[in-house]
């Protein structure tokens, strides 16, 4: 189960310091604190308290009152480092509270971070746009966040040390970590059929579905099959990975035969989906149960709760960090590893709508 942390607004403020050291932003010298203030929105206090944070991490060395911190670069370390790049699914996807804790993690073990300026999505998951990215770079690894199979293909062929967060791994000679979300998408599946739901909706990305539906859809549609439901596109459909191409395919399902449940896969989609009901005046879960594939600390707020599924990213983050420093030593780590993940029922589920 993730972890639920208050964080200060200082040690927020540390955080994204910590990424923005991480990728050289500054030379030699931290700015100000009147100037960081002033750029990110926050008081002087605040940002005070974020350097000193910093410098207690060894980051950071004051040089006396009045004058700018100086930025302390990893070196004369006994352990080998590496430049790691991080190759996102989305370019919102930086601000994933384990993404933050990743950076952090390797920065601390002494290694470089980077982050592409363009994510996959950007580059529409095509292998060649993504491959003329790759070899431009100076990076020594490559952490690949939700690839598609074409591109973790790629990646396993190309000599250079990738780590697959997340994506369509199974079967590469690639390291890799994730959650194990088939158990959980089979008894959120099962759950909605108790409830009496017979036209059940998993709306997953492209990747997630072609060139033939992945460990978690076949799990969706393993469990429809035994009640004896008949699955089709219609469970499953296809739809153009862009804002447009998903709500037409809301339209196009609730046009004729309206599904009573939808499983949504990310964050991202299921706020989008829960907009498009908004419109249409569709209540959850009166007219449709609903569930996220993933969790988001917004969920915490939410009256009813969300139904969705969780996991634990620690294990998920430390995998990464081990691979990182085998990899910097020299050590093949092609290991692929899972952590459990688990359906939490919440209040946007609830029988299927009569008729």
């Amino acid at each position: 189960m993730a972890r639920w942390q208050v964080r200060s607004a200082a040690e927020q403020l540390a955080d994204h310091l910590r990424c923005e050291l991480a990728e050289q932003r500054w030379g030699e010298l931290m700015p100000g604190i009147h100037r960081l203030a002033a750029e990110l929105g926050v008081n002087r206090k605040t940002a005070d308290a974020a350097l000193r944070l910093l410098e207690n991490e060894g980051l950071l060395l004051s040089q006396g009152v009045g004058r700018r911190r100086r930025i302390l670069r990893a070196s004369g370390s006994d352990n080998p480092t590496l430049r790691v790049a991080i190759l996102m699914n989305e370019a919102a996807d930086r601000k994933l509270d384990y993404m933050v804790e990743l950076q952090h993690e390797l920065v601390a073990a002494g290694h470089t971070v980077s982050h592409v300026d363009s994510s996959m999505v950007d580059l529409g998951m095509k292998v060649r746009r993504i491959a003329r990215v790759v070899k431009q770079s100076e990076a020594d690894a490559w952490a690949v966040m939700a690839g598609s199979r074409e591109v973790l293909e790629w990646f396993a062929a190309c000599g250079r040390p990738a780590f697959a967060l997340f994506g369509r791994r199974r079967g590469l000679l690639l390291a890799g970590a994730g959650p194990d979300k088939p158990p959980a998408i089979a008894a959120a599946t099962r759950c909605l059929l108790e409830l009496g739901h017979r036209r059940v909706v998993l709306l997953a990305r492209p990747r997630r579905r072609l060139p033939e539906p992945g460990a978690s859809e076949r799990a969706f549609l393993a469990e429809l099959a035994a009640r004896g439901l008949s699955v089709s596109d219609y469970n499953l459909p296809h739809w153009e990975e862009t804002v447009e191409g998903f709500h037409s395919c809301l339209d196009a399902l609730f046009r004729l035969t309206p599904p009573t449940a939808l499983i949504i896969d990310e964050v991202p989609l299921f706020a989008a989906a829960q907009q498009f009901l908004g419109r249409r005046r569709l209540r959850v879960p009166e007219d449709v149960s609903l569930v996220s594939t993933d969790y988001d600390p917004t969920f915490d707020w939410c009256d009813p709760s969300i139904a969705h599924i969780r996991w634990d990213s620690r294990p998920v983050v430390r995998r990464i960090v081990r691979w990182a420093a085998n990899v910097s030593r020299g050590k093949a780590d092609l290991r692929q590893t899972s952590t459990p993940a688990e359906f939490v029922p919440g209040g946007t589920i609830g029988p299927a709508a009569a008729g």
